[in-house]
Parts: structure tokens; C-alpha cells; sequence
């Protein structure tokens, strides 16, 4: 039975990709501060979790031994968050990654599976945004991303297997809830509010339903090793506008809600080609933005997701600004 390590397992993907995980015969291991609550991992004979600091060295010396591949999910997620903080950000995002991968490659870990970011990418006039095309980030948190994914090939080997994975912008219910993304903010204020507004609404976006996310961990982690070194993948399904976004919110939560559709100077779009992973490893997404729609209307229907205009474990700005992390 693999042992795989996964940090920021308690997150939003980590909270579907653990127990997916756990269904596939997998032992887990976690190493997350938990600050979205414990309660988001149900207990399973093969699923260790370990409430710490990805910057914790001695921690992770201690921990990492004895896996056969690492997951580095961990991170302070998306640009606003991180200009919370900028210099937290950079201690979590940055500084605290040559130090995993050290660790990982001394504790003679095979594989090491980086989540980095389709933002990397800044904005792309062309019409298929690649893999080789060039990295032009745009803010400290993709600029961290693209850093990372440096540090982790001038450290690949014939027997420490580097892999980069740029997601889309994830979507879909999770037991870990966000509601500062893209198709979940619009889902949320449809059904709670019946009413959408969109800010021009012809810039692209691309996205990938979360189950679809933990297929894509699940693919890199079984894929021969000869595939995966030193190789980066896009993953996403589709690039939407967020007028088509809405529209598909609209249809799916009900024909009462309005669409407002207002004027705005940022008419920035990001797209990605998905075509690579495709074609080189097999996988095809099962899952839309239709489905991630409708499973969170069914977790609002049940009750399962409740105070979402308000309640700060759903939107990590609020949750940062509460917490007050150093």
C-alpha cells in the first residue's frame, strides 16, 4: 500500500482529495494548520494527520521519512489573501519551499507533486495557452509559484521524480468550503440572493470541478515516473466567460434569478490549453461547471453550507484577517 504526503490536506482540494484518496487503497498523511477546523477529514484507519507548520523543519524531518510521494498543496491561496500578508505569504509560499523539497529528497521520497497555478501564466493574447509558453506572473503569489517550480527541477533526479500540476481555478462543493472563487461566489449569491452581478462579464476564465482536481492528483501519483520528470501539466475544463458562467448559475439554480450586468476597467482574461494532459497521460475531465453548480446547490438545499454570505470559513480573507497568522 503507497504512503502519500500531503500538505495543506485540510484544505478546500485537500478535503476531497484525502478521502478520494483513502478510497483508492492509499495511506495519508496530512500536515495542515487546520485553521478551517478539524473536523473537515473524517478519522480512517489510513489516514494520519499531523496539525503543524509546513515551515517546521524539525517537524517535517520527523514526519516525512518512510512516504513513497508528497503532494505539496500548502500554500496562502490566491492573490488577495496573499496581499494580506505579503511577507507571510513569502514565508509560506516561498521561503518554506526549498526546505520541503530538501527534505522530501533526503527521506528518499520518489515523487514530489507540486500544485503551483495557471496564473503563472499572466495574461496571453494566444489562443492556446500551453505549457511552453512563457511564464510572465503578475503578482507576488504567482511569482512565487513560478519560483517554486524552479527550485523544484534543479533538484530532480533519476530517483526524485519532479512534477508541476497548473490548475485551473478549482470549483465545487467541498467539506473544506470556499466561496471566493469564480463559479462558487456566483452559485452562492444566486441562490441565497437571486440575484447576480456581473463586471463586463466577457473576460475568460478558466476553471475545473474539484473532482476532477483530485482525479488529476490521483493520475500523476499512479503515472510511471518516466512520464512525469520534470514535466508540467495544465489542468483545467474549460475556458468560460463569466457572462457564460452566469448564465450556466442561472440555469442551473433558477429562472428567477437576475443577471445584472455592470461596465468595469478590468477586462482581464486567463486561459489555459488542458490538451497535454490529455494526450500524454490520458486524462479527460468527467465533471463540468454545470455539476459543480448543482452540487452546491444540493449542499445549500440540505443545510450543509449555512451562514455562506457571512461566515468567514468560507472566504479566506476574512478567516486571515480573523486569525491574525504569523
Amino acid at each position: 500500500m503507497k504512503k502519500i504526503f500531503i500538505t495543506g490536506g485540510g484544505g478546500y482540494v485537500g478535503s476531497v482529495l484525502v478521502p478520494f484518496l483513502l478510497n483508492q487503497n492509499y495511506k495519508v498523511s496530512v500536515l495542515d494548520l487546520m485553521i478551517y477546523g478539524e473536523d473537515k477529514l473524517n478519522p480512517h484507519k489510513n489516514l494520519k494527520i499531523y496539525k503543524g507548520d509546513i515551515r517546521d523543519t524539525n517537524l517535517l524531518k520527523k514526519i516525512l521519512p518512510g512516504h513513497d510521494q508528497i503532494i505539496h498543496l500548502a500554500c496562502i491561496s490566491n492573490d488577495p489573501s496573499f496581499e494580506l500578508n505579503p511577507d507571510l505569504g513569502k514565508s509560506i509560499n516561498l521561503d518554506s519551499f526549498d526546505p520541503i523539497v530538501d527534505i522530501a529528497k533526503k527521506s528518499k521520497l520518489k515523487k514530489f507533486i507540486f500544485a503551483s497555478s495557471s496564473s503563472v501564466y499572466g495574461l496571453k493574447k494566444e489562443k492556446n495557452v500551453t505549457e511552453n509558453v512563457t511564464l510572465e506572473p503578475l503578482t507576488d503569489y504567482s511569482k512565487y509559484k513560478a519560483l517554486c517550480e524552479d527550485i523544484l527541477f534543479n533538484s530532480s533526479t533519476d530517483n526524485f521524480c519532479t512534477t508541476v500540476i497548473r490548475p485551473a481555478t478549482v470549483c465545487g462543493y467541498a467539506p473544506r468550503q470556499r466561496l471566493d472563487v469564480v463559479v462558487n461566489i456566483l452559485t452562492n449569491l444566486a441562490y441565497h440572493k437571486r440575484e447576480i452581478t456581473v463586471f463586463g462579464g466577457k473576460q475568460l476564465r478558466p476553471n475545473i470541478h474539484i473532482k476532477d482536481m483530485a482525479r488529476a492528483y490521483l493520475m500523476l501519483l499512479e503515472t510511471d515516473i518516466s512520464n512525469l520528470n520534470k514535466e508540467v501539466f495544465n489542468a483545467g475544463y474549460e475556458n468560460h466567460t463569466v457572462n457564460d458562467i452566469a448564465k450556466m448559475v442561472k440555469e442551473v439554480i433558477g429562472e428567477d434569478v437576475i443577471l445584472k450586468i455592470e461596465k468595469t476597467d478590468d477586462n482581464r482574461s486567463y486561459h489555459i490549453s488542458s490538451k497535454k494532459i490529455r494526450d500524454k497521460l490520458g486524462f479527460v475531465n468527467k465533471y463540468s461547471i454545470e455539476d459543480a453548480i448543482y452540487d452546491l446547490k444540493v449542499a445549500f438545499d440540505k443545510k450543509i453550507l449555512k451562514d455562506t454570505l457571512s461566515n468567514e470559513n468560507y472566504f479566506n480573507i476574512k478567516k486571515m484577517l480573523n486569525i491574525k497568522l504569523i
